[in-house]
């Protein structure tokens, strides 16, 4: 083990797709994948007992999302760099992952070589982020809801009555009601199902 190579945390829950990125990471003389994990919850440990430099992860996993993983991250260690790496290329996604922490923000068909030299360049200080993105990203907007009624929407994804989101809330059901009315005004929705669904396809959710 060379130690000048950069140290690289995997937080990814498909086994296959996280040993095929340390495998082709593997391949670059510079980087060594020091750490795997397939659970957001696991990062943090992960990261401390192997000193890693840079932690890439993905979004969607078990415990704590990616984007969770990664505010927890860079506040108990902002040393190190954070690279999201995502099959859901949501605008969403993108302005929670930076405001969470992360240097990098990429989709997972990015070619390999891509992948390195963004390690790379998070290493050097700077920003890295799919194009497409970042234009999808501005041309979206910032997220209308109010952190309350992003819980209310994400609470309200599975078909609960609102009785039983007051209940799983602490919340009066007309406080419900009247969270679950602003947002599908927000979202231009025509009820909650719809609104929770344009929520998640731009990564609000």
């Amino acid at each position: 083990m060379s130690g000048d190579k950069i140290r690289v945390l995997l937080a990814e829950d498909q086994s296959m797709v996280r040993e095929a990125l340390a495998a082709l990471l593997g391949l670059e003389p510079d980087i060594e994948v020091v750490a795997q994990v397939a659970r957001g919850d696991e990062v943090l440990a992960a990261a401390r007992a192997h000193d890693v430099q840079v932690a890439l992860l993905d979004i969607e996993m078990p415990g704590k999302t990616g984007i969770e993983a990664a505010a927890e991250l860079h506040t108990a260690l902002p040393a190190v760099h954070i690279l999201i790496l995502t099959t859901f290329g949501r605008p969403g996604y993108l302005r929670r992952a930076m405001e969470s922490g992360a240097a990098a923000f990429l989709v997972k068909d990015a070619p390999a070589a891509q992948l390195a030299a963004a390690v790379r360049k998070v290493i050097a200080g700077e920003r890295v982020i799919d194009p497409t993105l970042a234009a999808a990203a501005l041309a979206e907007g910032a997220d209308p809801l109010t952190d309350r009624e992003r819980d209310v929407l994400r609470a309200a994804a599975d078909g609960a009555t609102n009785a039983e989101l007051a209940a799983q809330l602490h919340l009066s059901p007309g406080t419900v009601r009247n969270y679950l009315s602003t947002a599908i005004q927000k979202l231009a929705a025509r009820n909650r199902a719809e609104a929770v669904r344009i929520a998640r396809e731009k990564g609000w959710l």
